[in-house]
């Protein structure tokens, strides 16, 4: 076995030791990846060994990992579990959700369950969780094809514990039965998890720091990789921001077809925005967005909805 492979499966494995530090509980573990590594087992003497995809999160970087020494001696290859014992709970890691192996319904409903108690319970936000009224998880279809993503609770969330209860969530209500979908069928999550905190003012919102989003990211990681949808639709720039890291701006990004992960993501305008700026040009941009959207989806397009918002707009 090379030392170029022993190398990479030291640095993973130091990688799911800082994940499982971090409280981090699903891994990717592909019945591909499983029976190639049994098959690696058999493989004779002199043959080109098995090389194992390991998601891009998990790759080492150029330099060789801290504390590796070409005259230490490397970890063995670990055998893989019986097909038996495996479990999604083995450890945690954040990976393409086309590796994650699929779930029974059973399965995939208790390890929402699972991650919804782990979320209502956090408080590394000292700050967000003395001051939160209530944790905002995420609601709607866990086996959705749709999955819309916004960047923090406001007011209405906190008190309710429900994301988009407000006027803006009304408004991405009335967006989703235009597409002709409901609410309940769509699943709605945001970055973070609690309302930021506003000290001193008595109302008012704020934009949740690099930091927060950091932190409470991977509760959002696990939804998606536990929901698999088709589609994810980023409503603003701090939700493009949490889920890409990219800071360029919602106005340049929207209607761009971007990656998250394997899946592919619409950027678009915060319900929000448009309750701000209600310009019809606006509102006919985003409907555009969400028309691309639903032919992402593969979805039935009527005349009537190609057509909405083209009547009188320039």
């Amino acid at each position: 076995m090379s030392d170029a492979y022993l190398r990479l499966l030291d640095a993973a494995i130091k990688q799911l030791e800082e994940m499982k530090e971090s409280d981090i509980r699903f891994v990717a573990v592909s019945p591909e990846n499983l029976a190639a590594l049994r098959r690696s087992s058999a493989t004779p003497s002199g043959e080109k060994a098995w090389k194992p995809s390991i998601p891009a999160e998990l790759q080492p970087k150029p330099k060789p990992p801290i504390g590796f020494s070409p005259s230490a001696p490397l970890r063995r290859e670990p055998k893989p579990p019986p097909e038996s014992t495996l479990s999604l709970s083995f450890t945690e890691a954040a990976a393409s959700s086309s590796t994650i192996p699929s779930l029974t319904p059973e399965a995939k409903q208790a390890a929402f369950t699972d991650l919804r108690r782990r979320a209502l319970a956090c408080v590394k936000c000292e700050h967000l969780a003395a001051s939160r009224k209530n944790v905002v998880f995420g609601v709607g279809d866990i086996n959705a094809e749709v999955m819309f993503v916004g960047e923090a609770p406001g007011a209405d969330e906190d008190i309710q514990g429900e994301p988009f209860v407000g006027r803006a969530g009304q408004l991405l209500t009335r967006i989703i039965e235009t597409m002709g979908l409901k609410r309940e069928s769509v699943y709605i999550a945001n970055i973070l998890k609690c309302r930021p905190d506003t000290p001193g003012q008595p109302t008012g919102n704020r934009k949740p720091t690099s930091e927060e989003m950091q932190t409470c990211i991977p509760f959002l990681h696990e939804q998606i990789d536990l929901i698999r949808p088709k589609v994810l639709v980023a409503l603003g720039g701090t939700a493009i921001e949490g889920l890409l890291g990219k800071t360029i701006g919602i106005m340049r990004l929207r209607g761009i077809w971007q990656s998250y992960r394997g899946i592919p993501l619409m950027p678009t305008y915060h319900p929000a925005y448009l309750l701000r700026n209600a310009a019809p040009i606006e509102k006919r941009r985003l409907w555009e967005d969400m028309l691309q959207v639903m032919e992402k989806m593969e979805m039935k397009i009527s005349e009537r909805q190609r057509k909405f918002f083209l009547t009188n707009q320039q």
